[in-house]
């Protein structure tokens, strides 16, 4: 099943559940999606944007929300963190298995041998090469840093 279709399913669950932050939730993603299909179309791309994009920009909203839920819970509103952190878990139902610290230390250095690496200049390679392969299952944020150190020595 696409991504596409998965959202629509969890919509219709969540309107039958009368669950409220699921349904914000999962047309705040579909909104997304339309504005990125909507600039897709623009430069060509008439399909809209493909699963492994729509996995990119889940990653990008989780972040979003981790960053906002920080700032309302160092500013005392843990009202507003908690939903920030409820909205986090509806989104990340739709993420494939997320792999554990030696998956992405096996997998950054299948790619480092795989694409030549040999030292920090080679990283926008392996990084790009994570992404396409891994988009979604791998916190890109940790996995630059995991990149940089096998880089490094």
């Amino acid at each position: 099943m696409d991504k596409r279709t998965e959202l629509k399913e969890a919509l219709k669950t969540a309107l039958k559940e009368k669950n409220q932050i699921a349904m914000s939730t999962i047309r705040l993603i579909t909104a997304a999606i339309k504005d990125r299909d909507i600039e897709a179309r623009s430069k060509g791309n008439n399909d809209g944007i493909s699963d492994q994009e729509i996995l990119s920009l889940l990653q990008s909203m989780i972040k979003q929300r981790q960053e906002s839920s920080k700032t309302y819970a160092d500013a005392g509103r843990p009202e507003l963190a908690e939903r920030e952190d409820k909205e986090i878990e509806v989104i990340k139902s739709f993420l494939p298995k997320q792999l554990d610290e030696s998956e992405v230390v096996g997998a950054i250095d299948s790619l480092v041998t795989e694409v030549g690496a040999n030292d920090i200049r080679d990283m926008g390679k392996v990084m790009a090469e994570l992404k396409a392969r891994y988009a979604g299952q791998i916190d890109m944020g940790k996995a630059s840093n995991l990149v940089k150190q096998r880089l490094a020595s």
